[in-house]
């Protein structure tokens, strides 16, 4: 037998599929050949086994813990990520419903999600960041909301632009429903002030594959009987997730994500305080460098998920790329429309790594600063 080679991990930045935590990842390669007890992997066990229902069954307990879910909703393990939630949300609360849904346009995905809700009925943009390149969020004053809307959109926390809600934007009496897929498990936040959350889990709670959906249970009674099975919110709800094959494995790593934030972090408040001395460290950095970095959002608007910048010239922020990876730290990039760096720093990043990019920053800054 070959001699195996020693793991070397790199601080990953990517904006998703993202770093997960190395505790989980070792529990799956420890159960990826045979669950204890199955002989069998996750991947190769029915899903209406009763070792799979168990794994189900902990993970909706734990996320329902960990985010004090009140009575009166439900957790849902879909799939098809935002895209698909994009389409489920319009067919199921605003498609003949004769009223509007009001969209609050913060970035890129709250964007893509107002772009397919106005092709199953009528949306009204309550807000739209755009004109600034989504460099800031609105104030509740600023927000123009409608008299009897189905509901009102959010994105928590927009990837591309690195700009995040603190608090609920005021929706009136309307659900409000939120693509919390950035920041999802990174804090607690209020149930009870929401209709529908749901967030695809490829950047905190889990692999790409499964997509949490939490539901107000009266919501479901609007879903109309005429959408196609799959479609339909009430589906899912009534077969606990299984009315298709569930994605099984991506369930299982949600479940180890849950425990690991449960037993080893301390909950959602110990998880938001390191998630915010992260994101401090980087800020800091940004904003005492005399305008070397500039950040994208505004600093009351900033996102503590993603650190979004620009160096003073393209060919030094390559440069900057450079430098980084030689340190370890890699898919710094930003996207296109934004362009610069982005540093995606969720849950699992550790505090080295962001402690590793802070010296690179200061030590690039002080080397090729005016």
């Amino acid at each position: 037998m070959s001699q195996q080679t020693p793991i070397e991990r790199v601080y990953n930045f990517s904006a998703g599929p993202a770093v997960l935590p190395f505790p989980v990842l070792e529990q799956a390669q420890r159960d990826l050949l045979a669950l204890p007890g199955c002989g069998a992997s996750v991947m190769e066990i029915s899903h209406r086994s009763k070792p799979f229902v168990a794994i189900l069954e902990d993970a909706k307990q734990r996320l329902s813990a960990l985010l004090n879910i009140p009575k009166g909703y439900q957790i849902l393990f879909l799939q098809g990520g935002a895209r698909l939630q994009f389409a489920m949300i319009p067919m199921n609360f605003l498609q003949g419903s004769g009223k509007p849904a009001d969209m609050i346009v913060t970035g890129s995905w709250s964007e893509k999600a107002a772009d397919e809700a106005k092709k199953l009925g009528t949306t009204h943009i309550a807000w739209d960041g755009k004109p600034s390149n989504y460099n800031h969020l609105p104030a509740n004053t600023e927000l123009q909301l409608s008299d009897d809307a189905a509901y009102t959109y959010l994105a928590s926390n927009e990837t591309i632009q690195g700009v995040q809600f603190q608090t609920e934007p005021a929706a009136g009496d309307a659900p409000l429903v939120c693509d919390a897929s950035s920041d999802f498990l990174s804090r607690p936040i209020p149930i009870h002030k929401y209709g529908l959350v749901y967030a695809c889990a490829q950047k905190n709670a889990g692999p790409a594959g499964v997509t949490i959906v939490v539901i107000r249970e009266d919501l479901l009674e609007r879903s109309p009987d005429s959408l196609p099975s799959y479609l339909n919110y009430r589906t899912h709800a009534k077969h606990n997730s299984m009315f298709n094959t569930p994605p099984t494995f991506g369930v299982y790593i949600v479940g180890l994500v849950a425990r690991w934030l449960q037993e080893e972090i301390g909950g959602l408040d110990a998880m938001d305080a390191l998630n915010r001395t992260k994101a401090a460290m980087l800020y800091e950095v940004i904003d005492g460098t005399q305008g070397f970095y500039r950040g994208h959002a505004r600093p009351d608007c900033r996102s503590q998920m993603n650190v979004t910048f620009r160096l003073p010239t393209p060919q030094l922020e390559q440069a900057f790329l450079a430098e980084a990876e030689k340190a370890g730290l890699f898919n710094l990039k930003g996207h296109r429309s934004v362009g610069g760096i982005r540093a995606s720093i969720y849950n699992a990043m550790p505090l080295e790594g962001v402690e590793t990019l802070r010296d690179v920053m200061r030590q690039f800054a002080s080397q090729n600063g005016s």
